[in-house]
């Protein structure tokens, strides 16, 4: 069993089928097939509002293109210290902005709080051209550590970027699993609570490979299509992305996959809870991140479970990732394999 990452998992058979019906049709390439064509108007049904989809093959395109349209290159993105675009993309926000500084800050579970967000942002110096001032507040939902921002979490925060006149990003390279867990109207969470621009994730829970820069700020649209063709991601056969995008909103599929997600995760929890582990937080995604033994990590990896230390949380601390596909069977016959 594979909880390394959910970029292990294949893609569902939803996305398949799209894929695979019209294979022998061509069609307008760059985005002017019919199928591209569908996306807003798919994608403001699901916000309840309208919106516009800039689809790319990456989550690190999806990020950082959209952080190009709302922060200036002299200017700065507070995030938390472990959010992706600190610690996993490399100067990819640098280079896609043309020179944006990140500002980390801390928080719990990889969080940002209102109220120290406030703090941090008021408490920069402001030393002229010698400083670099915040332009944008980029959070992630579901976080890093597994933890989810709930809408009252987003709006405080939504407040604190209209005090000091920030934007407000959302990588939402999980956001299925957030939306899974809360079980409440995506608007909620994102544009009613100041959300800007959502990098909309579906490659981590059964697409093949695109995620989407979905904008709430739609005047912003021009300015993203440049800087996606700049920077290499706008795709010929750019109807394959909307393909899978459309399929995976279509019929709730995104939330389907998410919540088996979610539920694998926590009947995992369930079994290593039971072998004497313990969680470092509550989990309430698809990620797990568990204090045992060695002793323990072994057995679990004789017993064919494959998964990563965690050394920023403690050397006896593991991560644990389910995906759309994890057999919920077998991970609770792994009580009785583990003994």
């Amino acid at each position: 069993m594979n909880f390394a990452s959910d970029n292990v998992s294949p893609f569902c058979p939803e996305i398949l089928e799209a894929l695979t019906k019209d294979t022998s049709v061509n069609a307008p390439a760059y985005g002017g097939d019919d199928l591209s064509q569908q996306l807003d108007a798919a994608f403001s049904e699901l916000f309840d509002k309208e919106v516009s989809v800039i689809p790319v093959a990456t989550g690190t395109a999806a990020n950082c293109i959209s952080l190009s349209a709302l922060v200036s290159p002299y200017g700065g993105v507070v995030c938390h210290h472990e959010a992706h675009i600190n610690e996993d993309e490399s100067t990819g926000v640098a280079f896609f902005t043309g020179g944006a500084k990140l500002l980390p800050m801390d928080g719990p579970a990889a969080k940002l709080e209102a109220d120290c967000l406030d703090g941090f942002v008021s408490g920069l110096v402001d030393r002229g051209v010698h400083s670099v001032s915040p332009e944008c507040v980029a959070i992630t939902q579901a976080t890093e550590l597994g933890a989810v921002y709930t809408v009252d979490d987003v709006k405080a925060i939504g407040e604190v970027c209209r005090k000091h006149d920030l934007r407000l990003f959302m990588d939402g390279a999980r956001f299925a699993n957030a939306m899974a867990h809360l079980k409440c109207h995506p608007a909620d969470v994102t544009w009613k609570a100041g959300v800007d621009a959502i990098s909309f994730g579906a490659t981590k829970n059964g697409a093949m490979a695109v995620d989407a820069i979905v904008l709430f700020d739609t005047s912003l649209k021009s300015r993203i299509e440049q800087a996606r063709k700049r920077s290499g991601h706008l795709h010929s056969k750019h109807r394959y992305l909307a393909t899978q995008l459309l399929a995976y909103i279509k019929d709730d599929v995104w939330l389907k996959n998410a919540a088996h997600a979610n539920a694998a995760a926590q009947a995992l929890a369930d079994v290593l809870i039971k072998q004497g582990a313990s969680l470092t937080h509550a989990a309430e995604g698809n990620e797990l991140f568990v204090k045992m033994s060695t002793e323990l990590a072994g057995k679990l990896r004789d017993a064919g479970l494959m998964f990563h230390g965690w050394p920023s949380l403690g050397a006896d601390v593991y991560r644990f990732v389910a995906a759309w596909n994890a057999d919920i069977v077998q991970i609770t016959e792994l009580s009785t394999t583990l003994g």
